[in-house]
């Protein structure tokens, strides 16, 4: 068994560590551990999760997935709470293993909560790492020298880090990494091969062609000149995705106001297939950061697992992909050309059969083996 100690909620934002971790239980069993929760956590958090008690929560999610909810102090993400909040969790996976009879074969870290320390010998501890923790620390509200001292004591503690992009591989190696492998994010390309048959959004049915769409969240990370640029040339604009209120609070709404813009704000994962369905180019928007360029954007692979053309920003993911079939502009009149081509074959069927099959290369199932190779996990039948 694999205990994951999650950066969201099962139930919260569909982000890669439930991606992985649900192909994953291909290959062995998965406890699932949720971010911790305590009396004071707003219950838009909670997830049904009473308010009431202290003991965790064990829930099983498929025969070979269990999910955990973990309790915690009030106010736990707090510096001189959070060394509790470590043992707490730590404490609370190995009373979810003993009522399941399970010993782990490796512990997973998300995040640099201090969960790697106190295992017995031959389990294997893991950092996954999906974004640069100390170049995002502001973005998150967090102090970055607090930020890099937790990243390096992770990093002490594994056994093994995993790495989404180049930037990140590279970067923990010259911090020291002991062992680091590089496994991107991927795709759920099964969710799009029925594509053809759903019917679009009704939310974007006022939308005319050609539709330029951004799945994701809307934050400091993308740039909203760009974005307006495709509005102001006439593109319609379908934006799927939570909107950060610290963010552009008046550019933002100013541009959704517009009548070719539709923001439908956050959506469950299983509705993302009916927004793609209307949508004729995919766009990854994002600024020229430090946080970015060490990112790898879900939201790429997904337009080309949708058989949807995609534009993106100059980004190493896009270097690492090398497809012909991502097209990158960073500048607001190359954004909008190369938009308008892409719209233009879009529904070319040999373009879209090639979209989906570079996808496919690209499947959380393949990330999923890759990491089971690297643990020493038998292949899935």
């Amino acid at each position: 068994m694999i205990v994951v100690f999650a950066g969201t909620s099962w139930d919260g934002v569909t982000g890669s560590d439930r991606l992985l971790s649900t192909e994953l239980a291909a290959h062995t069993e998965v406890l699932w551990v949720d971010p911790p929760i305590s009396a004071a956590t707003p219950d838009r958090y909670r997830y049904g999760a009473s308010r009431l008690g202290i003991a965790p929560q064990l829930r099983k999610v498929s025969q070979s997935l269990h999910r955990l909810t973990p309790r915690a102090l009030p106010m736990h993400t707090r510096p001189y709470v959070k060394v509790s909040t470590a043992a707490l969790l730590r404490s609370q996976a190995r009373w979810a293993l003993r009522r399941l009879g399970r010993r782990p074969a490796a512990v997973m870290a998300c995040n640099l909560v201090d969960v790697l320390r106190g295992w017995e010998p031959g389990v294997t501890k893991v950092l996954y790492g999906t974004d640069d923790f100390v170049a995002g620390a502001a973005l998150m509200g967090h102090d970055a020298a607090q930020v890099a001292a937790d990243e390096r004591r992770q990093l002490t503690n594994a056994d093994l880090v995993v790495a989404v992009s180049t930037v990140l591989a590279d970067r923990w190696t010259s911090l020291g990494a002991r062992r680091v492998a590089l496994i991107p994010n991927g795709v759920q390309t099964s969710a799009y091969r029925n594509l053809s048959e759903l019917s679009p959004a009704p939310e974007v049915a006022a939308l005319r062609s050609p539709v330029a769409g951004v799945i994701g969240q809307f934050s400091d990370r993308t740039d909203l000149d760009l974005l307006a640029a495709l509005a102001d040339d006439g593109i319609s604009l379908l934006l799927v995705g939570p909107h950060d209120a610290r963010w552009e609070p008046e550019r933002f709404p100013a541009l959704v106001a517009r009548p070719n813009v539709v923001w439908v704000g956050r959506q469950p994962f299983d509705k993302v297939p009916s927004f793609l369905r209307a949508v004729d180019v995919g766009v990854t928007p994002y600024k020229d950061t430090d946080f970015n360029r060490a990112s790898f954007p879900l939201k790429t692979l997904e337009y080309l697992g949708a058989g949807k053309p995609a534009v993106s920003t100059d980004l190493p993911a896009v270097h690492w992909l090398n497809s012909p079939l991502i097209r990158v502009a960073s500048t607001p009149k190359a954004l909008v050309a190369a938009v308008r081509e892409a719209a233009a074959e879009a529904s070319e069927p040999a373009l879209v059969a090639a979209r989906r099959d570079f996808a496919e290369q690209h499947s959380w199932a393949s990330r999923a083996r890759a990491l089971a190779a690297e643990l020493g996990l038998p292949r899935a039948s």
